[in-house]
């Protein structure tokens, strides 16, 4: 499967008015692409356009609720109208309620499962048909290191992730038996420095925070460009998350009570914040149409990421390693 280079490419952008989302459109408008952008912020979307046109990229806005299939494909029908064709669709919409889960009302836990899940679903309803016409092309949808690894105080978001998770799976070998050349890809970031955590409804008393170390959404953004012009399955993005799921795969008990002991402390932050102070569970809220959040501080590198994009050097040292491997244990039996 051969994708076209992003700045031959129509992309979609669905969550863009804030952090990956937003971050990815401008990313992906310096590269050349043209764009559809979508969120529930109409504000948001108007100044990213600016941004984008200043890059000398071509860029409308769609404002969509993504738990409304119709309003999705409000998003593919704009995108034809305007451009003629779809390339690569970038799903990156979500909310969360941080939260004890016996505090969750029915209808909380439902909007959550409705735009991180269905979402994403009505997505693919709308955005399959259009690659398909356009003869190649890539979905992409933005997940999180929870659908490996759930967390305490956001029942709702890993179900959601998880979710995600087997439908992108299930809907990948449909494709593959096919032999449709259309690129699915989960990416999968660890905590991330965006404004998600000003915008999430807790009843934790305070803020929320995920548990740091955090990354800056760039290296999402980078993932999901690299995953646009090259067919990728999977892509975890941070070393922490790499290292959660590895754990989880070996020693999941373990890691049930690390989460325990360290997530739910670790989620507090000093600052108090009411359950009906300003969320966007299921309105969209202003103030927070930024690429960043508020953790900068607290970010770090992340360097198993690279060999994500250099797929070629990753096998590389993964063969040198082995033969370095082979090697010793050879002269180990020599010695014995």
């Amino acid at each position: 499967m051969k994708l076209k280079s992003i700045d031959q490419q129509v992309v979609a952008v669905v969550g863009a008015s804030s952090g990956i989302g937003r971050e990815t459109a401008l990313q992906l408008a310096k590269r050349g692409a043209k764009l559809v952008v979508s969120a529930r912020s109409e504000a948001g979307l108007a100044s990213l356009v600016k941004e984008i046109e200043q890059f000398g990229s071509e860029a409308i806005a769609v404002p969509a609720d993504v738990s409304d299939c119709a309003q999705v494909k409000s998003i593919a029908a704009a995108t034809i109208d305007r451009f003629g064709r779809l390339d690569t669709w970038v799903h990156a919409a979500a909310t969360a309620v941080i939260s004890p889960f016996e505090q969750v009302t029915p209808e909380e836990f439902k909007r959550v499962i409705d735009v991180n899940l269905m979402g994403p679903v009505y997505a693919a309803m709308a955005a399959l048909p259009l690659l398909r016409q356009t003869g190649r092309g890539a979905f992409i949808a933005i997940s999180s290191v929870e659908a490996r690894r759930s967390m305490p105080l956001q029942t709702s978001y890993s179900a959601s992730k998880h979710g995600l998770e087997g439908f992108l799976d299930s809907l990948r070998a449909e494709l593959r038996h096919e032999g449709v050349p259309i690129s699915i890809t989960n990416v999968m970031p660890a905590v991330i420095n965006t404004p998600f955590y000003n915008k999430a409804r807790t009843k934790l008393g305070v803020k929320p925070t995920g548990v740091p170390p955090y990354y800056q959404p760039s290296l999402v953004a980078e993932a999901i460009l690299h995953a646009a012009e090259y067919p990728t399955r999977d892509m975890i993005v941070g070393d922490v998350g790499r290292a959660v799921d590895f754990l989880q795969k070996i020693a999941p008990d373990l890691v049930d009570t690390l989460v325990g002991a360290i997530a739910i402390p670790g989620q507090r932050t000093q600052t108090i914040k009411a359950v009906d102070d300003p969320n966007n569970l299921f309105e969209p809220i202003s103030g927070y149409d930024t690429v960043t959040g508020d953790f900068t501080d607290k970010t770090i590198p992340s360097f198993l990421d690279w060999f994500d994009v250099h797929p070629a050097a990753k096998w590389t040292t993964a063969a040198g390693l082995g033969a370095i491997a082979l090697i010793a244990a050879n002269l180990f039996k020599e010695m014995e």
